[in-house]
């Protein structure tokens, strides 16, 4: 997304997006990105790491970070999910803090507390305000000024891009005079070994119903790149063999549908051949397992 600069001095800054699951955190970032580096879904929880998107101008770099949607966490991957967003809080230059038109206002009070006490500069983005009325916007608007009387509010669709020029030109203004963090040719932090298990994660919580995509992990155990395409192997990993079977399918039909969708988005991401291998593994303790998660980028 491109947008005016401020002047001379050249402006950077972390801005990091938090919020509650299913708040539309990555499709705006996507959409203020202008790639697509985080999974979206209709389904909650489908963020799991800290991933970050780069934009640059003349005279500014904007690094966003999207992290997991804030929850009560039922297990050590939740409990590391829920760090990246207590680390987000405390290195952030600006917060923007995503909320809906549908969410209950009040959800998660710890969280509002702790943005109520912060000194960096917070954005709030009122998002979903095309699946709602006016007076309904309004209302929450007032209620989110009376919470957060320092924050700066926008009511906005981030699947309709509305608005998102005046986000983008408030977040550019309160960026700190810096120079850059990254080389200006940078548009993320991550390798594209991690895009092609985000792509893979993503079509199985498109694919499957229930508990299978939260069970589900995702590692690139070859990422070779050959004179015309990328050949690249990944492993599944499931917690019970009943969800092995589930996943691979009748006849290996669901995997292989799988397979050929992740394929495809990998070629358009990565603009160039891809020879996807997909294999299935069972691994009990994946979500527990502190070296497990550590092998999947979780731990510290």
């Amino acid at each position: 997304m491109e947008g005016k600069g401020t002047g001379t001095r050249h402006r950077a800054g972390f801005v990091n997006i938090i919020g509650n699951p299913n708040v539309g955190k990555s499709t705006l970032m996507n959409a203020l990105v202008g790639e697509k580096l985080s999974i979206v879904t209709a389904k909650a929880q489908t963020t799991r790491h800290r991933i970050m998107g780069i934009v640059n101008g003349d005279d500014y770099q904007i690094v966003y970070s999207d992290t997991p949607g804030i929850l009560k966490p039922s297990y050590r991957l939740q409990e590391n999910m829920m760090n990246f967003v207590e680390t987000a809080i405390g290195d952030a230059d600006i917060i923007l803090y995503v909320t809906d038109t549908v969410e209950t206002a009040d959800k998660n009070d710890e969280w509002i507390s702790k943005l109520q006490r912060i000194d960096c500069p917070v954005i709030l983005v009122l998002n979903k305000i095309d699946v709602s009325t006016q007076e309904a916007v309004l209302e929450k608007m007032a209620w989110w000024q009376q919470q957060l009387p320092k924050a700066v509010i926008f009511p906005a669709s981030a699947q309709e891009k509305f608005n998102l020029d005046n986000i983008f030109n408030a977040i550019v203004e309160a960026l700190p005079v810096a120079p850059p963090w990254y080389d200006k040719d940078v548009f993320t932090d991550r390798n594209l070994r991690f895009f092609a298990s985000e792509i893979l994660r993503e079509k199985i919580f498109l694919n499957y119903n229930k508990e299978i995509p939260y069970c589900c992990e995702v590692a690139i155990e070859e990422f070779l790149e050959g004179a015309d395409r990328y050949e690249i192997s990944a492993v599944i990993y499931v917690m019970r063999d009943s969800q092995k079977g589930i996943i691979i399918g009748k006849g290996g039909e669901a995997l292989k549908k799988v397979g050929m969708q992740a394929r495809i988005d990998m070629e358009d991401f990565f603009q160039k051949k891809v020879f996807l291998k997909t294999f299935v593994k069972v691994d009990p303790d994946w979500r527990e397992n502190k070296r497990e998660l550590k092998k999947f980028g979780y731990e510290f």
